[in-house]
């Protein structure tokens, strides 16, 4: 059986869709259309009913796809397992959206190899899409997310309660920002959150959906954005951002998804690691918030100083 096919059955099916399954797999919609048609004449059964709104599960594909994750599960389990280096007996996989590695990603790798030398450790990060698919394939066991979606043979726990402030690249800003502000795709709760609180702020002429990443061209160009606490804080704290004065504040929590699957053994070693980190963690973005509830309680004129 090509892996390739079931792969890119399961995005169609994940998608209900030929086009964003091809969006999603890099390649043309008459690629995705073949592999689904050969994967069909091996079955010798239709697996979608085709229409102008997407693509539906039939009967025949419904009972199909649960096999199809188990082969994918078992490829992606034998593809790691003869992957592992010499010197190392376990593997684990863990995934991360961009954000989340600076200040938990990385701290989680560290604290898992502390306590388990011989654990072989693969990592993959990008958009919410691609981290889920891999969860779903099996090609992450575990993985950071700010956007989890539910899907079967996943759990989703909270991780990290971050909050999304508006910080500027020069002292003294003010809710007054005109083309300054840059507008972060932060996902539609946060839009419709900042529609109702800062309507001026809608209309911004640069928009970018990077996450975290926006926070490197925020920091070298005359720029305000929200961004995470959590990420923003060694910023804050070399003087290169500052809090924008009476800015109301967003929660943005972050979840960990692990699959059903993963080893008892390494599902409590990931788990009791990844709680110090995050401990930590919220401690670092506490002394944030704790610095912005003081300055909110100062004169304005202080707010021209920053955060020290």
């Amino acid at each position: 059986m090509d892996i390739t096919l079931i792969k890119t059955f399961l995005e169609v099916a994940n998608t209900g869709s030929f086009v964003a399954a091809c969006d999603r797999l890099f390649v043309t919609q008459s690629a995705v259309s073949l592999r689904v048609q050969r994967l069909e004449d091996s079955l010798g059964h239709p697996l979608f009913v085709r229409s102008k709104a997407g693509a539906v599960l039939t009967p025949e594909g419904a009972q199909f796809e649960p096999y199809a994750l188990s082969l994918l599960k078992i490829w992606e389990e034998a593809r790691q397992q003869i992957a592992i280096p010499e010197g190392y007996s376990r593997a684990l996989s863990i995934g991360a959206q961009y954000s989340l590695w600076p200040r938990l990603g990385f701290r989680w790798v560290d604290a898992l190899q502390a306590e388990m030398p011989e654990l072989s450790l693969h990592c993959e990060l990008g958009m919410s899409d691609r981290i889920m698919r891999f969860l779903v394939e099996g090609v992450v066991q575990a993985a950071l997310l700010y956007t989890p979606q539910l899907r079967p043979g996943l759990i989703a726990e909270p991780a990290l309660d971050d909050e999304l402030i508006l910080v500027a690249s020069w002292p003294g800003a003010t809710l007054d920002l005109g083309d300054a502000f840059v507008s972060v795709d932060w996902g539609p709760e946060f839009t419709h959150a900042l529609a109702i609180a800062l309507p001026a702020l809608t209309d911004a002429g640069r928009s970018m959906a990077l996450g975290a990443l926006s926070m490197e061209y925020i920091v070298n160009r005359r720029a305000a954005a929200y961004l995470p606490a959590r990420s923003a804080k060694r910023y804050l704290d070399a003087g290169r951002l500052h809090i924008v004065a009476e800015a109301p504040r967003f929660p943005y929590p972050s979840w960990v998804i692990w699959r059903e699957d993963l080893p008892e053994d390494l599902a409590t070693l990931a788990r009791r690691t990844l709680s110090g980190v995050v401990q930590s963690a919220g401690k670092e973005q506490a002394d944030v918030v704790e610095q912005i509830e003081v300055m909110e309680d100062f004169d304005p004129d202080q707010h021209s100083r920053g955060i020290t």
